[in-house]
C-alpha cells in the first residue's frame, strides 16, 4: 500500500476534476398511489474527489435520502448512482457490500463503536473484518492527526463522546476509501468536540485527498465544506461554494421558510 506521505495534496480547493460519486436523473419513492411519497425527485449531482460536500435541507427534504443512496445503503427506485466508474444501482448485493467495505468509510451521528474492543481495535475493525492488514505507517498518521496516541487501548465507556466519535473518524480513514458519508457526525457533540470532529474531517480533505460527503442542518458545520448542496422537497435547488457559517444560515432561511440556530461564536472556526 502507498505510504501516506506520497498522497497528492489535492483536496480543498476543487484543483482535480475527477468525479467521486454521482447520480443521475435518481428517483426514491416510498408506497404506491395516494400514499406514495416521493424522497427523491430526479436528482442529478456530481461530487467531486479531493472535496468536502455538506448536503442540507429542511426536514424531510431528502438529505440523508440521497446520502444513503449515494453510498449504497439504501436502493433507487430509478436512476443510476455511480461510485468513481461503478454504477452501484446494477450491482448484486455481495458485489455492493464488497464495494463498499472497501472504497467507503461512514460517519455517523451514532458513533457505532464496539463496547468490547479498545479504541485501536475499533479502528482497524473494518480492515480485520477484511481481511487486510492495515498500513502501519498511515494508521499512525490517522491517529495521530484525530489526537488519539494516549487512548488506544481505552474503551468507548472510558472514552468522551468527542473522543468516541475521533474513533469513528480514524475507523473511516484508516482503510483509505475513495470516499466518506457522514450523516449528522457532530450532531451528538458539544460545539467544541463537534468542531475538532470538523477540523479533523477538514484536514483529511486539505492533507490526504479525501473526499467527504456530509449531511447537516448546521450552518457552522457547513461551513467546514467547500460546497454546499441544497435541498428541497426531493430536489437540488441551490448549491453555494466557500460557504461561511452566516451565509448558509441565511440561505437556509430563504429555502426554509423557517429558523435554523444561529451559529455560536465558539465554532465559527472556518470562514471560507
Amino acid at each position: 500500500m502507498t505510504s501516506a506521505v506520497t498522497i497528492p495534496k489535492s483536496g480543498g480547493t476543487g484543483r482535480t476534476s475527477a468525479v467521486a460519486a454521482r447520480a443521475r436523473q435518481v428517483v426514491k419513492a416510498y408506497g404506491t398511489g395516494e400514499t406514495r411519497v416521493v424522497a427523491l425527485d430526479t436528482v442529478d449531482v456530481d461530487l467531486m474527489r479531493g472535496e468536502f460536500t455538506a448536503i442540507m435541507g429542511p426536514s424531510g427534504s431528502g438529505k440523508s435520502t440521497l446520502m444513503h443512496c449515494l453510498a449504497g445503503l439504501d436502493t433507487v427506485t430509478s436512476g443510476q448512482i455511480f461510485l468513481d466508474d461503478t454504477e452501484i444501482t446494477s450491482l448484486k448485493d455481495k458485489k455492493l457490500t464488497q464495494l463498499r467495505r472497501d472504497q467507503v468509510g461512514f460517519v455517523f451521528q451514532a458513533f457505532n463503536l464496539v463496547p468490547t474492543l479498545n479504541a485501536l481495535e475499533n479502528i482497524t475493525l473494518p480492515l480485520d473484518i477484511a481481511g487486510r492488514k492495515p498500513d502501519r505507517q498511515w494508521l499512525d498518521q490517522v491517529v495521530e492527526t484525530v489526537g488519539l496516541s494516549g487512548r488506544l487501548k481505552h474503551r468507548p465507556t472510558q472514552l468522551s463522546g468527542g473522543q468516541q466519535q475521533r474513533v469513528a473518524v480514524a475507523r473511516a480513514l484508516a482503510s483509505r476509501p475513495r470516499i466518506i458519508f457522514g450523516d449528522e457526525p457532530t450532531g451528538n457533540l458539544d460545539s467544541r468536540a463537534g468542531a475538532e470532529i470538523l477540523g479533523f474531517l477538514r484536514r483529511s480533505v486539505d492533507d490526504f485527498g479525501q473526499t467527504i460527503v456530509m449531511v447537516t442542518h448546521d450552518p457552522v458545520a457547513a461551513s467546514y465544506a467547500d460546497r454546499v448542496i441544497y435541498l428541497a422537497d426531493g430536489r437540488i435547488v441551490d448549491e453555494m461554494r466557500t460557504p461561511t457559517a452566516e451565509a448558509v444560515l441565511d440561505r437556509m432561511l430563504r429555502f426554509s421558510g423557517g429558523h435554523p440556530q444561529t451559529p455560536s461564536s465558539d465554532t465559527r472556526g472556518r470562514t471560507a
